[in-house]
């Protein structure tokens, strides 16, 4: 019923400078103010998203007490005032126990949304390398994400950026299931 690709690149291969639209500005998030606009823009960037887009306070407030949460690596575009943009990212640090590649720290790209008025302004791609820059200027040699494999926009933009196929997370409904597709 859902396919979600993993995607990885090399942190260690040059990064463009972010280009933004006119009339963008780009700070970090602030712990406290920021959580009601996020929300917003949140909900309108991932309308259709059986997950992403029904996030409460709660859950937010959840993120932003784990250990991994850093406002310094979640930005957000601004215009005239209001959200336009974000890109927050996530750092899963280095697993004891041996030297494989998989159990070294790597750089996320949690999530990126844009409002869709901004959309196809370059804005989601400046973000992306925002993003990417703040994690390489931390020393990790690679970033992944996760990406629904019918999000072909996306999966475009991290291509033209370095990513690349890593894994596909397949999720199987069973016949007759309340929610599986096909089910009475």
């Amino acid at each position: 019923v859902r396919a979600l690709w993993t995607m990885r690149r090399s942190l260690e291969a040059p990064l463009d400078v972010p280009r933004y639209p006119p009339g963008i500005t780009v700070r970090t998030f602030r712990v406290g103010s920021d959580e009601d606009a996020w929300l917003a823009l949140n909900r309108e960037a991932f309308a259709s998203h059986p997950e992403q887009g029904a996030w409460t306070m709660e859950d937010l407030t959840l993120r932003e007490r784990e250990p991994w949460f850093d406002p310094d690596g979640f930005f957000l575009a601004e215009r005239s005032g209001g959200l336009a943009g974000f890109h927050w990212t996530k750092v899963h640090e280095a697993r004891p126990g041996g030297p494989a590649p998989s159990q070294a720290a790597i750089g996320e790209v949690y999530v990126v949304g844009v409002d869709p008025a901004e959309r196809g302004t370059g804005l989601g791609r400046a973000l992306t390398l925002e993003g990417l820059r703040h994690l390489a200027s931390r020393g990790l040699p690679e970033v992944m994400l996760y990406v629904d494999e019918d999000n072909t926009p996306a999966i475009r933009l991290y291509e033209s950026l370095g990513f690349r196929h890593w894994d596909t997370d397949v999720m199987f409904g069973h016949p007759g299931a309340a929610g599986t597709p096909g089910a009475g």
